[in-house]
C-alpha cells in the first residue's frame, strides 16, 4: 500500500500501482471528470501514470494555472499533429507555452497563409473528436535518435542528440500514430481538450533563435479552458487593437516616431506635449505636498562615478558611452578616438547623481528625511528589436524619487509613499493596484545580513500599509529588494509602473552620510521609487486606458468653439474662445467654410471632450450649444453658465479637491 496526502492535510492508502486519477475517483466522481493532471511531491504529474510510493497529491482542473498551461502545451501537440497530417512534408521543432497561449515552429519548404489556418482547426477539432488516449513511453537517446530520423524528424533528432546526455532515457508522448518529444505532463486524452483555441499568426523564427540557422515558420495559437474565456480573450484583444496607442498617436496628432532619426525616442507635437505638461504639473503639485524637493542633475557623468556605483559592471552594455575629446581633423574625415580619453556615459538611471547631491554640504539627523524628486531624462541602449512605440524607448524620463532616511524612518516613509501612490493612481481612474516583494537576486551588492535587514523593512512597511503583497523571489534589484506596484486597466491588462526599491548598499558606495545625536557618521537608508515611472510608457499607457478620450484635465484641447455659419457667428465664436481661455481653458475656434455635422464628426474623432456650437441665435442670446463627446444630446447654456462650469469641469482631480474644500 501506498499513503497519499492531499492538500487538507488529510491521509489516504492506496493499493501500490495507483494513479492520480485514481485518488480524484476515490473523492468523487466530480473531481475524477474535471481532472486533467496532478502536482505530485510540487512536480507535475500525468493524470494515469502510477504513484511511486508515499505522496503529496493535488489534483488539476481547469480552474487552476497549471491546468491552463497543460490545455495550451496539449494545444500546440494537435496543432503539431494537424499540420503533419494536412501538410506532410512540414517537420516539427519545438513548440511551447506562451502568455496567452502557445506557438509552434515548422521547417517546410513552402510557406503558410493564414488562409490556412481554417483548415488547420478543423483538423485540431478532429483530434480531439477522435479522443486518442495520450500516451507517456519512455525511449532509450539512440532508439529515439534513430527513430525520429527514419522518419524525416532531423531537427527533434537533433535536439535529442544536442540535450540528452548518451544513455539517459528521454519521454515520448503518443496520440493516435503521431508522437512527439516531450517532458510532459499531457491531458489524459485529445479528448480532454477543450475546443477553445484559435490560430492568431505566423512569424519567421531562425532555428534555436540563431540568425545562422534556417529560418521557421512560427505559428501563434490561443487556447482557453472554455469558449467563453476564449471569447473574452478575442474581445480583449479587438479593444488593444482599437486603443493601440502608436495608431491613436497619430490620428490625434500627439507625437511621431522615427526609427531613422533617432532610433528609440520620441518626437513630441503640441498636442502629445500638452498632455505631458499636464501630468508633469499635477505630480510637481503632489510632489510639493509631499515635501519633496525637485532637482536636476547631469545627462553625462564620467565612467569613475558608475565603476563606484556598481552600474558600470552591471548595466555597462546598455549604456550610451561617450568618450570625452574633441575631435580634430578636416569635415568629413573619420573621427579616431585618442586611447587615453576618458569615457563618459548617459545616465541610464538617476540614483548615483541623486547621492552627489546628499553629499554636499553636512546633513545631520534633524535634515532626515529628505526627498529628492527629479524628471530625470535616461538613456538606455535598448535592442532595436525590443524597442515598442513610446512603451519601450531608448530616451525616457522617469518621476525619479530618492529618500534618505533613518533606519528607523522605512516604515514610516513607505507608508507615506503607498498612500502617495495609491491617491496618484487613483485620480488617474486606475483602481486595481496589485504589490508585489521582489527579493534578493543572484547577481547581488552587499551581503546577506544588510539584506535580511532590507527584505524584512519593506515586508514590514507593506504589513504596516495593510497592502496584500504577492512574493517575487529573486526579482529584486542588484542593489536591494523593491516592491512593484501593477496596475490593471480596463481592458485587463497589467502594467507594472511604481516601484519602492529599498537600499543600504549604494549609500555605502558613494559615501553618503548624515552625523546622528551622539556625533558619529551614519550611512543613510535610501529609498529608491517612482510612480509613473518612464512618462513616455505612463502616456502611452493612458492612451490606451481612455482609448484616447482623455478626461478634460489632460486632453490636449478641452473645448473647440465650432461656428453654424462664419457670417453669423464667426465674431461671437472668437469672444467666446477667447473668454474660455481667459478661465483657464484650452479652448480653439473653428470657423471653417463647412457645416456644423462635419465640424461636430471631425473634433469627435479628435477626441476633443466639448464643442461649443454657437449660431446666429446662440450669439444674439448669449449662449452655447455644448456636445459632450460621448453624448448624443446638447446642453443649452449661457455664456456665463458656461464660463463657470467648464473651467470646474476641467479641474485636474487635486485641484479640484482642494477647492471643494474650501
Amino acid at each position: 500500500m501506498i499513503q497519499v496526502t492531499l492538500p487538507d492535510g488529510s491521509k489516504r492508502d492506496y493499493a501500490d500501482g495507483a494513479s492520480p486519477l485514481d485518488v480524484a475517483e476515490s473523492i468523487s466522481k466530480s473531481l475524477a471528470k474535471k481532472a486533467l493532471a496532478a502536482k505530485v511531491n510540487g512536480e507535475m504529474w500525468d493524470l494515469v501514470r502510477p504513484l511511486e510510493g508515499d505522496a503529496q497529491v493535488a489534483i488539476i482542473t481547469d480552474r487552476d494555472p497549471e491546468g491552463l498551461e497543460l490545455i495550451r502545451h496539449d494545444a500546440a501537440h494537435v496543432l503539431a499533429q494537424a499540420v503533419q497530417e494536412l501538410y506532410p512534408d512540414a517537420q516539427v521543432t519545438i513548440g511551447p507555452v506562451i502568455d496567452d497561449g502557445f506557438y509552434y515552429d515548422f521547417a517546410r519548404p513552402a510557406p503558410f497563409s493564414t488562409e490556412d489556418f481554417e483548415r488547420i482547426e478543423a483538423k485540431m477539432r478532429e483530434i480531439v473528436d477522435a479522443d486518442y488516449p495520450i500516451i507517456r513511453e519512455v525511449w532509450q537517446k539512440e532508439a529515439a535518435i534513430e527513430t525520429f530520423r527514419k522518419i524525416g524528424e532531423d531537427y527533434k533528432a537533433q535536439i535529442i542528440d544536442d540535450i540528452i546526455p548518451p544513455g539517459e532515457p528521454i519521454t515520448v508522448y503518443r496520440q493516435g500514430d503521431w508522437f512527439d518529444l516531450c517532458r510532459g505532463p499531457h491531458l489524459p486524452s485529445t479528448g480532454k481538450l477543450p475546443k477553445a483555441f484559435k490560430l492568431m499568426k505566423l512569424a519567421g523564427a531562425y532555428w534555436r533563435g540563431d540568425h545562422r540557422n534556417e529560418m521557421l515558420q512560427r505559428m501563434y495559437g490561443t487556447a482557453w479552458a472554455n469558449e467563453k474565456d476564449l471569447k473574452e480573450h478575442l474581445h480583449r484583444l479587438e479593444e488593444a487593437e482599437k486603443r493601440d496607442h502608436r495608431k491613436l498617436g497619430a490620428q490625434l496628432d500627439l507625437f511621431h516616431l522615427d526609427g531613422m532619426a533617432a532610433a528609440g525616442s520620441v518626437f513630441w507635437h503640441p498636442n502629445g506635449f500638452q498632455v505631458w505638461r499636464q501630468i508633469e504639473a499635477y505630480m510637481r503639485r503632489r510632489l510639493d505636498a509631499s515635501g519633496y524637493e525637485e532637482i536636476k542633475t547631469p545627462q553625462l557623468m564620467d565612467s569613475a562615478q558608475w565603476e563606484k556605483s556598481g552600474h558600470w559592471g552591471k548595466y555597462r552594455e546598455n549604456m550610451f558611452i561617450v568618450p570625452d575629446f574633441i575631435p580634430e581633423g578636416d569635415e568629413g574625415v573619420e573621427i579616431s578616438v585618442p586611447e587615453d580619453a576618458r569615457l563618459m556615459a548617459l545616465k541610464p538611471m538617476n540614483c548615483p547623481a541623486h547621492v552627489e547631491v546628499f553629499k554636499s554640504g553636512q546633513k545631520s539627523y534633524r535634515d532626515l528625511p529628505l526627498r529628492l524628486a527629479e524628471f530625470g531624462c535616461c538613456h538606455r541602449n535598448e535592442p532595436h528589436g525590443a524597442i515598442h512605440g513610446i512603451m519601450r524607448v531608448r530616451q525616457f524620463t522617469q518621476d525619479d524619487a530618492h529618500i534618505f532616511c533613518r533606519e528607523d524612518q522605512i516604515v514610516e516613509e513607505s507608508i507615506q509613499f503607498c498612500r502617495l501612490l495609491e491617491s496618484v493612481y487613483r485620480d488617474f481612474g486606475f483602481e486595481q493596484i496589485a504589490v508585489k516583494l521582489s527579493t534578493r537576486p543572484d547577481v547581488r551588492a552587499g551581503d546577506d545580513a544588510t539584506w535580511d535587514r532590507a527584505e524584512a523593512g519593506l515586508q514590514a512597511a507593506v504589513d504596516a500599509a495593510g497592502l496584500p503583497c504577492e512574493l517575487l523571489p529573486g526579482e529584486g534589484a542588484f542593489y536591494g529588494p523593491k516592491l512593484e506596484f501593477q496596475l490593471t486597466d480596463a481592458i485587463g491588462r497589467v502594467w507594472q509602473c511604481g516601484t519602492l526599491q529599498l537600499d543600504y548598499v549604494l549609500p555605502e558606495r558613494l559615501g553618503a552620510e548624515y552625523t546622528a545625536p551622539d556625533g558619529s557618521k551614519q550611512r543613510p537608508v535610501m529609498l529608491h521609487r517612482a510612480i509613473l515611472g518612464s512618462m513616455e510608457r505612463f502616456i502611452g499607457i493612458l492612451i490606451e486606458e481612455f482609448a484616447g478620450a482623455f478626461p478634460s484635465w489632460l486632453a490636449p484641447v478641452q473645448v473647440v468653439v465650432a461656428a453654424i455659419s462664419d457670417d453669423a457667428a464667426g465674431g461671437y465664436a472668437e469672444e467666446v474662445a477667447d473668454l474660455l481661455r481667459k478661465a483657464g481653458l484650452r479652448a480653439e475656434v473653428d470657423r471653417r467654410n463647412e457645416t456644423i455635422n462635419y465640424k461636430v464628426r471631425e473634433h469627435s474623432l479628435k477626441k476633443v471632450p466639448v464643442i461649443a456650437v454657437v449660431g446666429a441665435r446662440e450669439a444674439e442670446e448669449r449662449k452655447v450649444a455644448l456636445r459632450r463627446l460621448g453624448s448624443n444630446g446638447q446642453q443649452i447654456m449661457t455664456l456665463d453658465e458656461a464660463l463657470a462650469a467648464l473651467p470646474q469641469e476641467a479641474l485636474p482631480p487635486d485641484l479640484k479637491r482642494a477647492a471643494e474644500a474650501v
